[in-house]
């Protein structure tokens, strides 16, 4: 088993071969992970939201569902999850996000840490799909349908665990933003 720890703001892409697992765990608590893969042999297949959400009709996605790809195949599989709360709606955080929202310049971000991970794989920002952020704890107002984001439900050492249905590159950011994170971002471990 090879484990990494991944500061805030930063990320990386392992491969998974059919069957193989990689677990998520948050060391401290209250922290974010964005999680996206693409197919290892044709990249231009990747995790797809609409997808997921639609082949589960549900918002809330966790142990026992499948996430999807783009064409419609299963990519990976949810055999553990501590929180059961995870949210598949919002993009990456990224510089333009931080500049609308917050007025914050410069800001260090998921996309660009996604993007930086998955250099090697020729794959560029333009191609990071929506991705699966763990640990998100996101409310949707049944009225008006706002998303408001609250604190994680993460607590020190929880953990995700998903087993690969193909062969997959995956890229794992840990989160940056503050008001995701509880107001104060921490460490992303990832096993594999």
């Amino acid at each position: 088993m090879t484990t990494f720890q991944l500061e805030p703001g930063t990320a990386r892409a392992v491969t998974l071969s059919e069957g193989g697992e990689l677990t998520v765990i948050d060391p401290l608590g209250k922290q974010v992970a964005d999680l996206i893969a693409f197919r290892a042999d044709d990249t231009e297949e990747w995790l797809s939201s609409g997808r997921t959400l639609d082949y589960a009709g549900a918002l809330r996605i966790t142990r026992g569902h499948t996430l999807f790809s783009n064409r419609s195949a299963p990519m990976l599989e949810i055999v553990s999850d501590d929180v059961g709360r995870h949210d598949f709606l919002f993009a990456s955080c990224s510089r333009e996000m931080f500049v609308r929202q917050y007025g914050v310049e410069n800001h260090a971000n998921c996309l660009d840490a996604l993007t930086a991970a998955l250099r090697s794989y020729s794959i560029t920002a333009d191609r990071i799909p929506t991705p699966f952020n763990i640990f998100m704890n996101v409310d949707i107002d049944p009225d008006t349908g706002a998303l408001t984001i609250r604190e994680p439900l993460s607590r020190p050492g929880s953990r995700i665990v998903f087993r690969a249905m193909l062969d997959l590159v995956v890229a794992v950011s840990a989160c940056p933003a503050e008001k995701t994170n509880a107001g104060k971002p921490g460490p992303i471990v990832i096993e594999f």
